[in-house]
């Protein structure tokens, strides 16, 4: 599963930041591994220097072997929270796709 994250220049896109967020999402989606062929997150801040509530932005598409990407967004106050929620959200939405698949829908 090969996860590849983009920042706009907004968000501090440093090697300690970036390899945090992959681990966040390897451990949120990890066990999808294998049906995922390539994951994108995408960060950016919707206020660049001003200061705002859920002004932070995370999309991650996740694509899944022989089917259309899936794509969700979260925003929340931190790139990381921002990140977090929509990891969650992805894994809600695979569970439910690999879920009908497996019962042949």
């Amino acid at each position: 599963m090969l996860i590849e994250i983009s920042t706009d220049s907004n968000i501090n896109g440093s090697d300690t930041f970036i390899s945090h967020i992959k681990e966040l999402i390897q451990n949120s989606l990890g066990h999808f591994a294998n049906r995922i062929t390539r994951i994108e997150v995408h960060l950016s801040d919707a206020n660049a220097d001003k200061s705002g509530q859920d002004d932070k932005h995370c999309m991650i598409e996740a694509r899944l072997e022989g089917r259309q990407p899936t794509a969700v967004t979260h925003a929340a106050a931190t790139a990381e929270k921002a990140a977090k929620g929509a990891a969650d959200k992805m894994k809600r939405s695979l569970e439910s796709t690999v879920g009908r698949l497996r019962d042949g829908q």
